[in-house]
């Protein structure tokens, strides 16, 4: 009996088996270290045997400082611009934008904190080499033998006690003897501090314009048998049984003083034992990883990076989106905890002093596909350093309001960097319903966790202000009596008229800002009737959301892009902006507005499917005209085909379509193409090379999650997009909104068992295919259904 109820028990127990990436060999390249962070702290390992390198980052290790860079008055130059619009004349209206409203570029980079060095005594000629990551655990492995002696080192950054943790051991004893340096490239000196460690001291950019934090982190070493030593900035261990490394990090970004706050860490890591230390890093990491599992077969025994070339040269790996997919949970985690910076463009880790894009927060894209599977992946505690940041940038955005834009509320615009500006600046062109798009992320917080007091205190004052900006700032429009957003322009596309000598993107009404101005109208509206307001800021939505301009097909049968059918400069570009209302919005729906979703998927197969090359080649970020003024060559180096973000953007399209071949195909592709061995993502930078970017793993999450569960109709729809590669399977732990967690097994491709926990009261409606259901719950009420969703015994 006894063995039956263990059997049972086991069955239960989600698997994390396939959680592992691992390698024959050390890195040799950054794209292949593997990365460990706590949300503050990061670590890129690379694990050589005779000398480590260990790439070290805090995530507030910044350059620059607050500025102002608003055009006080800029606002006044609004309505001639808008004239111009109006009569078609774009190139006339985009040149007074550039000139009158756009604001200086802003200074600042994020920046890596130094380098961790370790050399050893031997190692030259290792044997047996093994190098991993562990994604159930969040910890690094090195093992290798030289010799007799079989060495191991495991590195983890822990969340609860804020120190990156390096962990040295040998089966034979007195064995382990090597010298550490901490180094930076540039603005930081590394001393002695003590007798068994080190100290490096910096700021970013000292001695420039653009200097920015002070920075500090120590390293020190406990040593079982042997001795340690630091001099003149070189620690040095000799013969030790096992070696425990600490390090720590801290600036005075947030007003403290980073050579105590290093000190108290540091002291209260020392006096915990490894075994302490390891317990509760699992015990933290765990609680969040853990709460999800997908099995989607078993997964080929090769190394990760062997793994991805077989699978780029057609072989079948199915459990190879599964492991992207948890670790795409993982880096979020790593990269995104309570009271630190959200993630950005790297996540937490950069090797760089002038990063691609100055590794800093997109608000077109970049920055909200991060957090895209924040809640339906069960990491809701993540989203948090993203809701700080609206919350920062509240501040500076209402000034922008005001004094660019002469609204009320707050607005942002396309980027910002740790300083939170919100100016409209060079580099690119007016855009303003950033801030509504984040609040995006606010409503969504809620719908999945029904927290009305969250909703009440944090959600709803910022979402009310970023629609009082929209109230403000629409206008109608007088060729068809609608409100309509501008100038504005579809990120990050352009169009080209008819006896202009360049393209132009400036437009009133494009189709992002009337989704994004809808969306948060009606966003603002339930959030309202939750909550019983009705002042006279909801009377205002209520007498605007009818009057605005809403999607629009094209002649082809394409939802249309720009306020006219404008011959657009690149067909096939990265950027989806036109769609938004399909996903991340929710607004086109397969059978809400089935005209909608039709041309929305027109759209899309366009996009992937444009590249013409006797009109488009990919060369630079330059464009030519060719004598004749409507035929333009393209020459972007970044497409919807090439660009991991934009492939993870059309998957989750594809899913919301309910098309999850496609959308299987657009994982496989980013796979097979645009992944680096470490599995991080890549985007195309200059010289057709490729630098990392987080998002294309972190929407992938989200994704995958879509094909498997969908709710944002207001029903839990189960395997909406099931791909046919996917033919046996489970998952457990997922979200949906309406504050329930979703277990699944399928077999053949058809659903087995869905197991549905609720976790607040209210209606559970439920469909599957054409079947749909729906039951009353309670909090803490499991409902088990079978493949016809009539509910069994669990």
């Amino acid at each position: 009996m006894k063995s039956i109820l263990l059997a049972i028990l086991l069955s239960a127990v989600p698997s994390f088996a396939d959680t592992q990436l691992w390698y024959r060999s050390p890195a040799q390249t950054w794209g292949e270290a593997l990365p460990l962070g706590n949300g503050r702290l990061g670590a890129m390992v690379f694990g050589g045997t005779h000398e480590e390198r260990l790439q070290l980052n805090e995530d507030t290790v910044w350059s620059g400082g607050p500025r102002a860079y608003d055009k006080v008055g800029a606002f006044k130059k609004i309505p001639k611009i808008r004239s111009l619009l109006f009569e078609g004349k774009n190139a006339e209206a985009e040149v007074l934008v550039n000139r009158e409203i756009l604001g200086d570029r802003p200074l600042g980079f994020y920046q890596p904190l130094g380098d961790l060095r370790l050399v050893f005594d031997g190692g030259e000629k290792p044997t047996d080499y093994r190098r991993e990551l562990d994604l159930d655990q969040a910890t690094a492995r090195v093992t290798y033998r030289d010799g007799d002696a079989v060495f191991t080192r495991e590195l983890f950054c822990s969340a609860p006690n804020q120190v990156f943790i390096v962990r040295l051991t040998c089966d034979k004893p007195g064995r382990i003897s090597f010298t550490a340096t901490l180094s930076r490239e540039e603005a930081a000196e590394s001393r002695s501090f003590g007798n068994d460690e080190l100290e490096l001291s910096g700021q970013a950019d000292r001695g420039k314009p653009t200097a920015g934090v002070q920075f500090k982190a120590r390293l020190k070493a406990l040593a079982e048998g042997g001795a340690v030593s630091s001099k003149e900035g070189v620690l040095r261990v000799e013969k030790a049984n096992s070696v425990t490394l600490l390090v720590t990090a801290a600036t005075d970004y947030r007003k403290q003083d980073p050579g105590a706050v290093c000190t108290k860490q540091l002291a209260d890591g020392s006096h915990l034992s490894y075994a302490k230390l390891r317990e509760a890093h699992l015990k933290d990491y765990q609680a969040l990883f853990r709460r999800v599992s997908l099995d989607l077969g078993k997964p080929a025994d090769l190394p990760t990076d062997e793994r991805l070339k077989a699978f780029g040269k057609g072989g079948r790996d199915e459990a190879l989106a599964a492991l992207y997919f948890q670790y795409g949970r993982y880096l979020l985690i790593s990269a995104s905890r309570p009271g630190g910076l959200p993630s950005n463009l790297q996540g937490l880790w950069n090797d760089q002093m002038a990063p691609p894009w100055f590794c800093g927060w997109h608000f077109d894209v970049n920055a909200q596909m991060m957090y895209w599977g924040a809640e339906s992946a069960n990491l809701s505690e993540c989203h948090e350093p993203f809701f700080d940041m609206i919350d920062a940038l509240r501040v500076n955005g209402r000034n922008t309001a005001r004094d660019v834009y002469g609204c009320p509320g707050f607005v942002v615009s396309h980027r910002t960097n740790a300083w939170w500006f919100t100016t409209p600046v060079n580099g690119l062109t007016l855009w303003p319903p950033g801030a509504a798009w984040l609040c995006q992320h606010l409503w969504e917080h809620y719908l999945f966790t029904q927290d009305t007091a969250f909703l009440k205190d944090r959600g709803y004052p910022a979402m009310k202000e970023a629609a009082q900006f929209f109230l403000g700032w629409l206008v109608t429009d007088p060729r068809n009596g609608k409100l309509v957003s501008g100038p504005s322009f579809s990120p990050e596309n352009s169009f080209c008229l008819p006896g202009n000598s360049k393209p132009t993107g400036t437009d009133m009404g494009p189709a992002m800002d009337q989704e994004i101005a809808a969306e948060i109208f009606d966003n603002c509206l339930s959030a309202a009737k939750i909550l019983g307001e009705n002042d006279a800021f909801v009377k205002a939505v209520q007498a605007a959301r009818p009057k605005l301009a809403g999607p629009t097909i094209s002649s082809d049968g394409r939802l249309r892009e720009w306020s006219q059918e404008y011959p657009e400069r690149e067909p096939n570009h990265r950027h989806l902006s036109h769609l938004y209302a399909l996903a991340p919005g929710s607004a086109i729906t397969l059978r809400g507005t089935p005209e909608l979703a039709k041309a929305a998927r027109k759209s899309l197969d366009y996009r992937l499917n444009s590249v013409n090359q006797e009109k488009y080649v990919s060369v630079s970020d330059t464009m030519t005209a060719t004598g004749n003024d409507n035929f333009w060559k393209t020459v972007s180096q970044s497409t919807s085909g090439n660009t991991g973000w934009s492939l993870a953007w059309n998957a989750n399209l594809w899913a919301r379509l309910g098309e999850g071949d496609n959308a299987h195909q657009t994982v496989s592709t980013l796979l097979k193409e645009i992944t680096f061995p470490n599995l991080m993502d890549k985007c195309p930078w200059q010289n057709n090379g490729f630098v990392f970017q987080i998002d294309g793993n972190l929407a992938t999450v989200s994704a995958i999650a879509e094909m498997l569960l969908q709710s944002h109709t207001g029903e839990i729809e189960l395997l909406p997009a099931l791909p046919s590669a996917w033919t046996d399977g489970s998952v457990t732990g997922l979200r949906a909104r309406g504050a329930f967690e979703v277990d699944m097994t399928w077999q053949s491709g058809r659903l087995e068992k869905a197991t549905i926990h609720a976790l607040s009261s209210g209606i559970c409606k439920v469909r599957l295919g054409e079947r749909a259901v729906e039951f009353s719950t309670k909090p803490g009420e499991v409902l088990t259904l079978n493949s016809e969703l009539k509910r069994i015994a669990p």
